[in-house]
């Protein structure tokens, strides 16, 4: 039975007395966790005041649906031996390939494809003007004046680019690109790749990303309808 007088019963703990110094570990993280519950309702408060009205916010929801950014800054070499960096090319529609020299198979195919791409191109009564840019993979055996002897085979409109390992790889990078050394024998090897086309505006910016299944007719439409969606 319950006593009749009036009482005031402790907590139920099994801990150390409450003038124990031992309770701070019990008070602390109950400070803590009114701070935290603070700072929870002071972010969602700054939330609400930053949240962007209803049809103000369209540039952030387009750049969040077209995903990760494509591209960046390069410090390469032309055929040449002149420095060209993300800058020389600002002002143009680039056709952008990477790839190497000593490809058996699908990399002559995919330049022979550039190639014809931008002849058709020009012969277009729009006279597009793309600027075909191929970037090597393979920059220990691909020298300036190996680009040149390559790329004049196929056209001599084509810009080649090569460098240091470190600078090729940042670029390679930047643009998402896949490759990777295979079948190395002594100081022979073949490289794997993507073998992807990019078309780059006049900002530098990636507006399409082609594969080897494109014909150089089909490559040709497709970069003709993004011309066109700027000039409307």
């Amino acid at each position: 039975m319950r006593s009749s007088r009036k009482t005031y019963d402790p907590p139920l703990l099994t801990g150390p007395s409450p003038t124990s110094k031992s309770w701070k570990p019990y008070i602390l993280p109950g400070a803590a966790l009114g701070v935290f519950g603070g700072l929870i309702l002071f972010l969602h408060y700054n939330d609400e005041r930053r949240a962007i009205p209803k049809g103000q916010g369209e540039k952030f929801e387009r750049s969040a649906i077209q995903g990760p950014i494509i591209g960046g800054p390069f410090s390469l070499f032309d055929t040449e031996g002149r420095l060209v960096t993300e800058r020389n090319l600002l002002g143009s529609w680039v056709l952008l390939y990477f790839g190497y020299t000593s490809s058996p198979d699908v990399g002559p195919a995919e330049v022979q494809k550039m190639a014809k791409t931008i002849d058709i191109l020009g012969s277009k009564q729009d006279h597009h003007k793309i600027l075909p840019v191929f970037v090597t993979i393979d920059p220990q055996r691909d020298t300036p004046s190996q680009l040149r002897a390559y790329l004049k085979e196929f056209d001599p409109r084509i810009m080649g680019l090569t460098g240091p390992v470190a600078a090729v790889r940042q670029m390679t990078q930047e643009y998402r690109v896949y490759f990777k050394k295979v079948d190395e024998e002594g100081g022979d090897y073949l490289v794997e790749s993507s073998h992807n086309m990019y078309l780059v505006n006049p900002n530098m910016q990636v507006v399409r990303c082609f594969g080897v299944e494109y014909s150089g007719e089909e490559l040709a439409d497709a970069i003709v309808k993004e011309l066109k969606k700027v000039e409307t």
